[in-house]
């Protein structure tokens, strides 16, 4: 793909005005407004440097690259040099560039097959799998969509929360109320049943937390009665957890929980006290971090038994071993900052320089709408396959509704009600709380996953209304791309040309809002040339490069919606 900015900044620093390639690269910006041209350059910078007024160095420079075939003017407008560029050529270069590469396009081989960890999803074995969990899981998949696309070699982890007292708990209730029959009728709500009534119980009876840390130190010790109890809690949950990644598609290349590292913490422990780092507090081990502000890092508790603290260290050891990563990123909630601030603290007081790869990516909070934040002490949740279940028989509703003959129905609402629960998700920005609300979450008008994937079907109808003999032409790259040059299309083409670069903006800042907020445009924009240029017009060549323009954004809508985790459905 021809770089435009490359092509700016060769020509302007040929010039030789004091500022290296890169930095005038760099100052290079995109106008707010269209009239103010494709890209423009700011002089300020140069003024001292020259000791000469911005707008006379703009002008200068105006009149010295405006020869090139690839701008079709170049004007200056006070301190800025506007540049716009020659619509016919980016036309031709965009749609021959999306041709070429099919699929691949906005993939780019930056990561050149290094190794990132993304770990994320993480639900607790025994446990509802809630909404609350979808945010990690959707934010994390398509972080390793968007960082697979840059050429990196992604290993997404789900760290599932298969240790700690909590389990001692869930062996206490079940052992005093549970029934194995009740729990492979249906296992996940059984157990949440039962966790929910061990805290009601122990808020009469605190005894019963000290049997549950009994429970968990037994279990940690491998005694067999508790290790039995807790893999089969595991094994039912696993079973619940994949009918709902399987609706999501997604997968892992990692199950390794908190249980897994078990056997590596004694190691960490000594490590730490070889190094000086632990100290004894009230029986307990901890990391004094005082001086950093950041409190005390627990590390074991007084009877023994581990923490979240020490199984990350851990893990993150493990993970620099195995993978030697260049990230290793965590998709957990923003609850858990002071946590992964304190873990990494500990990290490099024990010499470990790339605990700075260790990346935490933050998000919001979930409520619902009476104002109380999903807890699964109380049993208050909302089974997350609930909601997309819902999502597709909503969704085959409204089709049914609107063309009851449409066929493969049932793959096209499943398409389209997941899409839309996962856009709805990755359209904000990740770091915002928001409260849950069904009507939102299915609605289906505005902008909004079932609109992109609309309007990718609404371009494979228009495909489909051209003769065979029409599309291999337009796979062909050879047509005349001035038919692409009136504002609805030129809009259209810079929208597609920009992708790549809002891939790695989208990876680099781990906010998947980036591309989704793109794609509406691009889907917004497409939109507008279908309603204001005939496509199938009488006239071969405008129809066979109005049809290029059609099949390139159909191609890039899909592989962005690929990005997202979302499948693009060629009927609707």
């Amino acid at each position: 793909m021809i770089d435009y900015r490359d092509i700016i900044a060769d020509l302007i620093f040929s010039e030789n005005l004091g500022l290296s390639r890169d930095e005038v690269r760099d100052i290079i910006e995109i106008p707010t407004e269209e009239r103010m041209g494709d890209f423009a350059f700011p002089c300020f910078k140069l003024a001292k440097e020259l000791r000469k007024a911005p707008q006379m160095i703009a002008a200068d420079i105006a009149a010295k690259i405006s020869d090139c075939d690839a701008f079709e003017k170049v004007e200056q407008v006070n301190a800025y040099v506007n540049v716009f560029v020659n619509r016919s050529h980016i036309a031709e270069n965009v749609i021959e560039e999306i041709n070429d590469q099919g699929s691949t396009y906005g993939q780019t081989d930056i990561g050149a097959g290094r190794n990132i960890v993304v770990d994320f999803s993480s639900p607790n074995i025994a446990k509802p799998f809630h909404i609350g969990h979808i945010r990690s899981t959707v934010i994390g998949n398509s972080i390793c969509k968007l960082y697979k696309a840059l050429g990196y070699n992604v290993i997404g982890v789900n760290h599932l929360g298969d240790y700690g007292t909590q389990f001692g708990k869930m062996i206490v209730a079940y052992r005093k109320w549970g029934s194995e029959e009740d729990l492979v009728k249906e296992p996940i709500k059984t157990l949440l049943s039962y966790y929910t009534k061990f805290h009601e119980e122990a808020e009469k009876d605190p005894a019963l937390d000290d049997e549950a840390r009994e429970a968990f130190v037994r279990l940690e010790a491998g005694e067999e009665e508790e290790v039995k109890l807790w893999e089969k809690f595991r094994e039912y949950s696993l079973e619940e957890f994949n009918k709902v990644y399987k609706m999501l598609g997604i997968t892992f290349e990692s199950y390794a929980g908190e249980s897994f590292y078990s056997d590596k913490i004694p190691a960490v422990i000594e490590e730490l006290k070889s190094k000086g780092l632990i100290k004894e507090s009230q029986g307990a081990q901890i990391v004094d971090l005082e001086e950093y502000d950041l409190g005390a890092a627990m590390i074991m508790k007084s009877d023994g038994s581990s923490l979240y603290a020490t199984r990350d260290i851990a893990t993150a050891i493990y993970r620099k071993n195995t993978y030697d990563f260049v990230k290793n990123i965590y998709v957990v909630a923003s609850q858990q900052n002071l946590h992964f601030k304190q873990w990494k603290m500990v990290l490099k007081l024990m010499g470990y320089e790339w605990e700075k790869d260790c990346i935490h990516v933050p998000f919001g909070l979930i409520s619902l709408e009476d104002g109380e934040i999903l807890s699964t002490r109380k049993g208050k949740v909302i089974f997350l396959e609930d909601v997309l279940n819902n999502a597709v028989k909503k969704t085959k509703d409204i089709m049914l509704e609107k063309n009851p003959n449409i066929p493969e129905i049932d793959n096209i609402a499943h398409d389209v009600g997941i899409g839309a629960v996962v856009f709805q998700e990755l359209s904000n920005n990740r770091i915002k709380d928001y409260v849950f609300n069904w009507d939102k979450v299915l609605n289906f008008d505005g902008e909004t996953g079932p609109y992109v994937q609309y309007t990718h079907a609404r371009a494979s109808s228009v495909l489909r209304n051209a003769s065979p003999e029409e599309l291999n032409e337009t796979k062909t790259g050879i047509c005349d791309y001035s038919y692409l040059t009136g504002e609805t299309a030129f809009s259209l083409i810079k929208l597609l040309y920009r992708v790549p670069e809002v891939i790695i903006d989208a990876s680099d800042k781990y906010e998947p809002s980036v591309l989704t907020r793109h794609l509406v445009d691009i889907a917004q924009s497409f939109n507008k040339f279908y309603h204001d240029e005939h496509i199938l017009v009488d006239n071969r060549d405008e129809k066979i490069a109005k049809l290029s323009l059609v099949m390139a954004t159909k191609t890039v809508i899909a592989n962005c919606l690929a990005f997202l985790g979302i499948n693009a459905p060629e009927r609707m």
